[in-house]
């Protein structure tokens, strides 16, 4: 598989990662609904044997449990064949499962010490905030950051969900290596100013939500969001239900018309148009089984036509 140069952090990874969030399970305010380990773990060993070579995951998914489930699929890899491990800070929950938004410096230390033991490892690849919540706890997360890069306890370090400001604020501490941004078809507010700028200051981004939570797959249906489990968080969201519903199934009309030209999935379509974009290095990928990740690794060698990019673009239009 295709690699690209991840910034200036000097890894070199795959076009498309596995992403963990949806494996994390129940139980939480983000979760995708109920999940089968052994799947999760047959979904992660599929990625890496297809070629991924990083995977991307979060203390908060599943509440630890996604860590869990990384490190119990990695376990026993060859150290060559072992893909980068990427995890996030800054989501923290108490003893009744709410989570909360947290960038203070102890607080940070603590939550790396707690994803390195679940992680099973001495050093994260790249450790992320997750989200810039509180704005005025920015600085201390960031420093507390760079003191965990110092001690060598993670590789390197990158913000999630970030504006231009505030990674600017933390440049003044130390330099952001990476960003993790959402970007799909639907959600395009980046491309003004978010990407123009880590491209100028060679800031490595991963996007996520390529496949706008599974909505551009083409496997999505009204019936299928109606059956969701109460704790599928896309089940209320307006995305997933009317007005936006039918719209939205039209542009992934338009995106299974694209992929039968290539012999390709609605999903790898959709995973292709956001590598198209310049400032982009990878894209992070979910799949909570082994089939899902066979739907969607063609999209790392699809090569999208002009024509095909003019026809999604007057669509979207």
């Amino acid at each position: 598989m295709e690699k690209r140069s991840f910034g200036m952090t000097g890894m070199d990874i795959t076009l498309i990662g596995f992403g963990s969030w949806a494996v994390g399970g129940s139980g939480w305010a983000g979760a995708w609904g109920p999940q089968d380990d052994e799947e999760a773990i047959g979904a992660i060993r599929r990625a890496v044997e297809l070629g991924m070579n990083w995977v991307d995951t979060a203390a908060v998914y599943g509440l630890g449990h996604s860590e869990e489930l990384v490190a119990r699929a990695l376990d026993g890899l060859p150290e060559a064949d072992r893909p980068y491990v990427f995890t996030k800070c800054s989501l923290v929950w108490d003893e009744s499962s709410e989570v909360h938004n947290v960038l203070k410096k102890d607080s940070v230390k603590r939550e790396c010490e707690d994803s390195l033991r679940r992680l099973q490892t001495d050093v994260i690849d790249l450790y992320q905030i997750h989200w810039p919540i509180p704005d005025e706890d920015i600085e201390e997360g960031w420093a507390a950051m760079a003191e965990l890069k110092d001690e060598g306890k993670v590789r390197h370090i990158g913000v999630s969900n970030f504006d231009v400001s505030q990674m600017r604020r933390c440049e003044e501490i130390a330099p952001v290596e990476t960003l993790q941004p959402p970007y799909n078809m639907l959600d395009r507010d980046i491309e003004e100013n978010i990407l123009p700028y880590c491209e100028e200051n060679g800031i490595g981004v991963i996007v996520y939500s390529p496949m706008k939570s599974g909505l551009l797959t083409g496997k999505m249906t009204p019936e299928r969001v109606e059956n969701m489990p109460d704790d599928d968080w896309r089940k209320t969201h307006p995305d997933f239900n009317e007005p936006k519903l039918s719209y939205n199934l039209k542009l992934v009309e338009l995106l299974r018309e694209i992929g039968d030209s290539h012999d390709a999935f609605p999903a790898e379509v959709a995973i292709a148009w956001t590598l198209r974009h310049p400032a982009v290095t990878a894209a992070i990928v979910g799949g909570r089984g082994p089939a899902q990740v066979d739907g969607i690794i063609g999209a790392a060698d699809l090569d999208l036509t002009e024509k095909d990019l003019n026809r999604i673009e007057e669509f979207l239009e």
